[in-house]
């Protein structure tokens, strides 16, 4: 790919998003705006960035967004943090408290608010006519967003990490797909977030937050400015879940280091 071409892009999705690209990658952003081109109508890469640099529009940004963020998610990833939720944090926190707020920071197509989800009703379900329980779930992506709020997955997203108990009690089979039920599907709210904009946009603090495998896509100087961001959105005695390979770009006074089994996460004090 012409180096003007992959500059102009790459720096684009920087400025927008924060998510830094290496040149390791020029062969996937090469693929992946080659999909989008022919998906748009282009002959090539080349024409698609003469009409991105002549008139970018916002529905051409939203589909270069699309396109060029990572979107690999599935349900139950890594299950060692869901365990944690659900034998420590969870029981913990709905003894103390009457409302809790969760967050998915960064949640592709809803696999992992979905999962959180699930967990609370089957082992909650008591709770949920008690307790006020808010599962906020923000993406940058808005066709990964739309795919969420319907929340139907095709056989190979619902074999990655669902056991066959959770896929009879929550889904429905619809032709070759499956979709969750509304029950689930109604304790989520997903919004279209960047995260470059949380100080500005989130209004809320939160007991719990994901973000997993979102910060690694990010330069340094961005990480710290998010992980600052989402650690202020924390509450006191709350909880920030990282992808099981990723450290803290930054540690504060009020963070203390918690080991739940095989996770660790961080506890604001």
């Amino acid at each position: 790919m012409d180096k003007e071409i992959y500059n102009y892009f790459t720096t684009l999705i920087e400025k927008i998003s924060g998510i830094s690209y290496n040149l390791d990658k020029e062969y996937l952003i090469e693929k992946k705006l080659n999909e989008l081109a022919q998906s748009l109508g282009y002959k090539d890469i080349k024409e698609l960035y003469l009409k991105a640099k002549s008139s970018l529009t916002l529905n051409l940004l939203d589909d270069i967004i699309d396109a060029l963020t990572t979107n690999e998610t599935y349900f139950f990833r890594d299950n060692h943090p869901f365990e944690a939720l659900k034998n420590y944090i969870l029981p913990e926190l709905l003894k103390r408290q009457k409302e809790i707020f969760i967050w998915s920071a960064g949640c592709s197509t809803g696999q992992e608010p979905y999962t959180i989800a699930m967990i609370l009703t089957e082992y909650f379900s008591q709770y949920l006519t008690t307790h006020k329980i808010f599962i906020y779930a923000t993406d940058i992506s808005k066709k990964s967003l739309e795919r969420a709020k319907k929340g139907i997955y095709n056989q190979i997203e619902i074999n990655r990490g669902l056991s066959e108990n959770f896929l009879i009690k929550y889904f429905k089979k619809i032709n070759v797909y499956w979709e969750i039920n509304d029950k689930i599907k109604k304790m989520v709210k997903f919004e279209h977030l960047n995260l470059l904009e949380i100080d500005k946009k989130v209004k809320q603090n939160f007991d719990i937050i994901f973000c997993r495998y979102v910060l690694i896509y990010f330069s340094e100087e961005i990480k710290k400015k998010v992980f600052i961001s989402l650690w202020n959105k924390l509450k006191p005695k709350g909880y920030l879940f990282l992808g099981a390979t990723e450290f803290p770009p930054l540690t504060f006074p009020d963070m203390e280091r918690k080991i739940f089994g095989k996770t660790i996460c961080y506890c604001k004090k």
